[in-house]
């Protein structure tokens, strides 16, 4: 989940703003969850169907 669209609960502002000290640590947490966790939905799709292209490139390659 990106954290561009989360509402904080405390400030109600922008989590990606961090205008309190809820939104910074909500926003610390969802960037340290792993290597794709800042990424938006398109760009993890786009790179879902370069490695499928890429593996079925291989696959054909061998056969």
């Amino acid at each position: 989940m990106t954290y561009d669209r989360l509402v904080c609960a405390s400030c109600a502002a922008p989590v990606s703003e961090g205008r309190c000290p809820v939104c910074r640590a909500s926003r610390e947490r969802l960037q340290q969850e792993g290597p794709f966790a800042g990424l938006n939905p398109m760009a993890l799709i786009a790179l879902l169907a370069v490695l499928i292209a890429a593996v079925a490139l291989l696959a054909h390659q061998t056969v």
